[in-house]
């Protein structure tokens, strides 16, 4: 059964894709016309926009050649998209995945994978140090990739073992501080639909691909009970009084209870962009996202001593390192501020 690809950037014209019944993207050229062209890896790699433009030209596009050489990465790639690992991710998972390990495929697909070194690895990564998140993220999906070649007795060892990763000084999406919110409500009244998008992803610590979703048919009994797009996690969190507040004063036919300005669902890609424009016209800075909230409520949580665990109830993260850090943070705020009162009584 043929089901659309979801991407995140809009494809070029005349272009369609659909997933098939083994998980693999197919897209197409489907230009009135011109005869239906079948197109190589997937939107804006180097390889599909070069097959692109000979379609565009009415040029013969030929698709699977260089593709399904036996050995090679690009039939790796293949035989990893068919795996239970690659179906088992979430659709928006799926497709970040699909754009990194089909730029590699595009450089590298013609290789084989049994001639790859660790040192080819680590020159491909250090091509990428000036995006370190970038490098890093190719870095692990070659070694998705190596890793099923081992598995799949492609070949004995894993390359990407004892390559570094590529230091990254950043701490990811900038978290929102008390000053930040007080001024986006200072700026953005009850009642406006910024207003309750920050009340719902700050009261739920939700991402905005959950948040977009949220209704009153995710509401029973005060407890707001979703189940996560991207990891599948189910979550069951109490509604915080404030936020039932601003909930119950909304109308009651909407499915979702952001809509656009069109009075349709938010997509998550539009919402963001949405949403970083509301925080302009607050003042504030650019860096703050929808995901910085989403680590803000951590933050709060941990800030009213809640153990991992309790946070993680709510977030839905499944590793506990990823919360502990907030717990750490708050106690080390509280020790110290426990400490100077200490030092105070001391000298007075």
């Amino acid at each position: 059964m043929e089901r659309h690809v979801k991407l995140m950037n809009k494809p070029p014209k005349y272009c369609q894709g659909f997933e098939d019944r083994y998980g693999n993207a197919r897209w197409y050229y489907r230009r009135p016309g011109f005869p239906r062209l079948a197109l190589p890896g997937l939107p804006w790699t180097p390889e599909f926009m070069a097959a692109y433009e000979k379609a565009a030209n009415g040029e013969k596009v030929e698709v699977g050649k260089t593709l399904t050489v036996q050995g090679s990465i690009s039939a790796l790639v293949v035989s990893f998209y068919k795996t239970s690992d690659f179906k088992g991710l979430s659709d928006s998972t799926k497709a970040t995945y699909r754009g990194i390990i089909e730029r590699f495929r595009a450089d590298h697909g013609h290789r084989l994978v049994k001639e790859m070194q660790r040192e080819h690895v680590q020159k491909i990564v250090a091509k990428k140090s000036d995006t370190p998140a970038a490098a890093n993220n190719m870095l692990r999906m070659i070694h998705l990739l190596m890793r099923h070649a081992v598995e799949s007795g492609w070949r004995r060892d894993d390359p990407t073992q004892g390559v570094r990763k590529v230091r990254n000084k950043s701490e990811g999406f900038l978290t929102w501080e008390e000053d930040h919110i007080a001024a986006f409500e200072a700026h953005h009244k009850p009642g406006s639909r910024a207003h309750l998008a920050l009340a719902l992803l700050l009261y739920t610590g939700q991402r905005r691909s959950d948040v977009v979703r949220m209704g009153r048919q995710h509401v029973r009994s005060g407890i707001l009970s979703i189940t996560q797009q991207k990891t599948k996690q189910d979550v069951h969190i109490p509604l915080h009084s404030e936020l039932r507040a601003i909930l119950d004063a909304l109308p009651l036919d909407n499915l979702s209870f952001l809509m656009t300005a069109q009075g349709r669902p938010f997509s998550p890609a539009g919402f963001t962009n949405w949403f970083r424009d509301m925080v302009r016209e607050a003042g504030l800075p650019d860096g703050l996202s929808p995901h910085g909230l989403r680590k803000a409520t951590c933050r709060r949580l941990a800030e009213a001593g809640c153990t991992p665990h309790q946070i993680m109830a709510i977030s839905g993260h499944k590793s506990l390192a990823e919360v502990t850090r907030y717990t750490v943070a708050a106690g080390r705020k509280e020790l110290a501020a426990q400490g100077m009162l200490a030092l105070e009584r001391k000298e007075g």
